[in-house]
């Protein structure tokens, strides 16, 4: 049998409150050992090593939290004797960390996130059969190379294109326009499509990351937002994504104001607040090419990707670049 070691940071997977209720939980109340002991045929899978990283709701999670989970992810995957990775993590920021890590972690070892909508306290609790499938896939050599994934409901996605699309329903995650890369059958991997875009062991990212990481803001754009929202980010942070409506758009007055912020030395990322489409260069919205299009990562994986970039470099040509490749 494989060796898989599972990372828990917390969640609704870890999450207790009143017996048989699916609501008005608290996150991150339970250890990982005993959720592993609730699953009686999990031992049979793999060889499971378990490590409580962290406890907390995913709302608590950061920038420091990620680098300290990449850098337990990156001494483990080093180990000869570990096959694969699972995290267990909360759904409202599980995307973030997901991207985060499949720019940082240096492994084509297989690394999986998955978590639940309804905590260990719940009927019919989604956690046990997620994290079951979890170390199912961690432990096949079809995972291997996909960069970091997720596992929910049976479906296996890539951490660059997840996507929370329900605060309700157990199957509350999706990928997009591009489809998922697999399913589970139980305990059968079942893959059909792969990621084009670097991560792990092609990401820049993944070597010399640094330790502190630049300040990058999001605004959201809205009818009628005031212009002073740019002015008071700009204050704190070196890179700002804007959650545009449409293509990434926003009023003439905040062209200006990006423009002339532009020239102050703050980079500007173009996101969109749909959730399906790309976001392309504009003449329109953007005529003297100062702000970065996202392409088709979400306003939330966009200010990740700034993050790292600006890391690395602040010319404006290579982080756009960057966003092509990432």
């Amino acid at each position: 049998m494989k060796n898989i070691v599972i990372i828990a940071t917390g969640g609704t997977i870890a999450g207790s409150g009143k017996i048989g209720k699916a609501t008005d939980y608290h996150a991150g109340k339970i250890d990982i050992k005993e959720i592993i002991d609730s699953i009686p045929t999990i031992n049979e899978v793999a060889n499971l090593k378990a490590i409580q990283l962290f406890n907390v709701d995913s709302n608590e999670m950061d920038e420091k939290h990620w680098l300290c989970l990449t850098k337990k992810i990156n001494e483990l995957a080093n180990c000869d004797d570990v096959d694969g990775i699972v995290v267990t993590h909360g759904t409202d920021t599980l995307d973030e960390t997901a991207y985060f890590l499949n720019l940082t972690v240096h492994t084509y070892k297989p690394i999986v996130l998955t978590g639940a909508m309804r905590p260990a306290s719940a009927t019919s609790a989604d956690g046990p059969m997620n994290l079951y499938q979890a170390v199912c896939l961690a432990s096949s050599d079809e995972a291997l190379g996909h960069g970091v994934m997720a596992l929910f409901s049976s479906t296996i996605y890539s951490g660059r294109d997840i996507q929370k699309v329900s605060n309700f329903k157990i199957d509350a995650f999706d990928q997009k326009d591009f489809g998922c890369l697999g399913y589970m059958y139980d305990d059968k991997v079942l893959m059909f499509s792969r990621t084009f875009k670097k991560h792990t062991l092609q990401s820049i990212f993944s070597k010399d990351l640094s330790e502190e990481l630049p300040a990058v803001g999001i605004v959201y754009y809205y009818a009628g937002a005031k212009v002073e929202l740019l002015k008071m980010m700009a204050d704190e942070h070196q890179g700002i994504v804007i959650i545009g409506s449409g293509s990434g758009n926003y009023s003439r007055v905040w062209l200006q104001e990006i423009e002339r912020l532009t020239n102050q030395g703050i980079v500007f990322v173009r996101a969109s607040r749909v959730n399906q489409g790309i976001v392309y260069k504009s003449d329109v919205f953007d005529p003297h090419n100062v702000c970065i299009p996202s392409n088709t990562l979400s306003g939330q994986k966009a200010r990740v990707l700034l993050m790292l970039a600006l890391s690395k470099t602040r010319d404006i040509n290579e982080i756009r670049r960057i966003f092509d490749e990432y």
